[in-house]
């Protein structure tokens, strides 16, 4: 089976895993205060244990990055990671945030040409966006992508957040600063979402 021929989740995972090969246990994220290292040792312990604290974060950095990349590479756990349906949900949008995480800390430029990640941004911008809008009423929230679909969320009239589906996921996650995104629409609804 080729590259393109696996599930958006998994060729983001493979995709992170050379980018971390690439840029070392040292290089910068978006994650504040995280290197690499500590993004990939997040990433394992979130795929194996329902817990953990920092002293176990700190035993699955010690390691080392070829040692984490090697069990991200193997894959998650059959269940519930890799069940149909499940394993896009559950994993597809965190390896997308978390390979943005490493790109745009590093001076790298969004990825174009890519429908595959725009089509998982735009179904995990549904609940993000819902729960955005949650924190800003009564005001409302708008979706749009230039060209593309536009979903509301809430009253109309509110903040109005226009990019690529990604650029949109990124912002949503809180990767404001990195989004290149457009915030317009009511003074209130738009100061409502920076205060969120």
């Amino acid at each position: 089976m080729g590259a393109r021929e696996l599930p958006v989740d998994e060729r983001e995972r493979l995709e992170l895993c050379g980018l971390l090969a690439e840029t070392g246990p040292d290089a910068p994220t978006l994650c504040e205060g995280w290197t690499t290292l500590d993004l990939a040792a997040h990433l394992v312990l979130r795929e194996h244990f329902s817990r953990w604290d920092d002293e176990r974060l700190a035993g699955e950095k010690a390691k080392g990055l070829p040692a984490l990349i090697g069990r991200l590479r193997a894959g998650a756990p059959a269940v519930p990671w890799r069940i149909p349906g499940l394993r896009t949900l559950l994993n597809g949008a965190e390896f997308l945030i978390h390979h943005e995480d490493v790109r745009r800390a590093n001076g790298m430029e969004p990825r174009t040409g890519r429908p595959d990640l725009d089509a998982l941004a735009w179904r995990t911008v549904r609940l993000s966006g819902w729960q955005a809008a949650r924190k800003i009423r009564p005001h409302g929230l708008e979706l749009r992508v230039p060209g593309g679909p536009t979903r509301r969320f809430g009253a109309d009239g509110g903040a109005v957040l226009t990019g690529p589906p990604v650029e949109l996921l990124l912002y949503l996650s809180g990767r404001r600063e990195a989004a290149r995104v457009e915030v317009a629409g009511d003074p209130g609804a738009v100061a409502a979402l920076d205060a969120s």
